[in-house]
């Protein structure tokens, strides 16, 4: 057995996984100190994160490079080695090395997995490190926050039973974003629930201080959009049917209307173009926080959409051309 078996009071694994976190997988590793085994799972990292990572004891798997890198591939190679490494675990936590673990949490969520049975999954409450830094931080501070109960989803941080990974085998290593929800789809229709809980869960650093961060983790989620649309579209579960419409509706097809509009009727056509500030205002008292806050919310919301329609397009060729999905990074 390695180094990175402990005995601690938490009866749980945790899977981290990581590309070039540098001190954020520091941070990372450090806070899952109690949990009963560590596993870090590296994808191709250059900053020297394997050997920190085997230095401090910790049981590490790097990715074959010549294989694509997803984060789905990434956590099934890891709750593969936790397997290995302590059989008896029935728990595993996945957090991305990104983030640092709750004082807490883990005992939290075992204790909550203890007592509902048939919950595969628990989650909880999941805060930016520097929302003051960006508007793009605090946007992703805002998104983190769903509401408490049973849930649909969950993100790549969260608490799972190892047997109810394995009854739907677990994530599909193909999907280079927007694999929880997919994940999630089998589990519920497998039996199994998810579940917000209360606790404070993670710290997330997503280090977004640039529009072309920002703009590229919307072209990303456009993707997951389409993709999970695809697999899972039809009817009962309909998985993310509307927000692939939606990003069609505003990124894509109502600019081309504008364009046709003003081909044939001159510059009036422009006057189509309305419908963005219009959508503006009406979504400006929906956002959270301060007035400046809800005012920039509210227009990257809007700006975000052709992104979006930008990621629907990507999987669009993808599928028409047959091309290798590439991992879409914003850091």
């Amino acid at each position: 057995m390695t180094g990175s078996v402990r005995s601690v009071p938490y009866a749980c694994g945790v899977v981290a996984i990581g590309r070039n976190e540098g001190d954020r997988l520091k941070r990372c590793l450090s806070s899952a100190r109690q949990a009963q085994a560590i596993v870090y799972v590296d994808s191709g990292s250059s900053d020297g994160s394997v050997a920190w990572a085997r230095g401090q004891g910790i049981d590490v798997v790097e990715l074959d490079t010549s294989a694509g890198f997803t984060a789905a591939r990434a956590r099934n190679a890891g709750f593969r080695r936790l397997k290995e490494l302590a059989p008896q675990l029935q728990l595993v936590q996945f957090v991305d090395g990104d983030c640092e673990l709750a004082e807490g949490w883990l005992g939290a969520a075992i204790a909550f997995l203890q007592q509902q049975p048939d919950a595969a999954a628990a989650f909880g409450r999941r805060r930016e490190r520097h929302p003051e830094r960006s508007i793009y931080n605090r946007i992703c501070d805002a998104e983190w926050n769903v509401p408490l109960g049973e849930a649909r989803a969950c993100g790549g941080d969260v608490m799972m039973r190892l047997a109810a990974l394995d009854q739907v085998g677990g994530y599909r290593d193909d999907f280079i974003a927007g694999e929880e929800p997919e994940l999630c789809v089998r589990l519920r229709a497998a039996g199994w629930t998810i579940w917000r809980i209360d606790p404070e869960m993670t710290r997330h650093d997503a280090a977004m201080t640039r529009f072309g961060q920002w703009w590229r983790r919307n072209v990303r989620s456009g993707y997951a959009f389409a993709l999970g649309r695809f697999c899972h579209g039809a009817p009962p579960e309909q998985l993310w049917v509307w927000e692939s419409r939606r990003a069609w509706l505003w990124g894509i097809w109502l600019p081309l209307a504008c364009a046709l509009a003003v081909i044939a009727f001159g510059a009036g056509g422009l006057a189509l173009l309305l419908i963005y500030p219009l959508q503006l205002l009406r979504r400006i008292p929906r956002q959270p926080g301060g007035l400046q806050d809800r005012i920039g919310f509210a227009s990257l919301e809007l700006l975000g959409r052709f992104a979006e329609g930008i990621g629907q397009l990507r999987f669009a060729a993808d599928r028409l051309f047959k091309g290798r999905s590439q991992i879409i990074e914003y850091k």
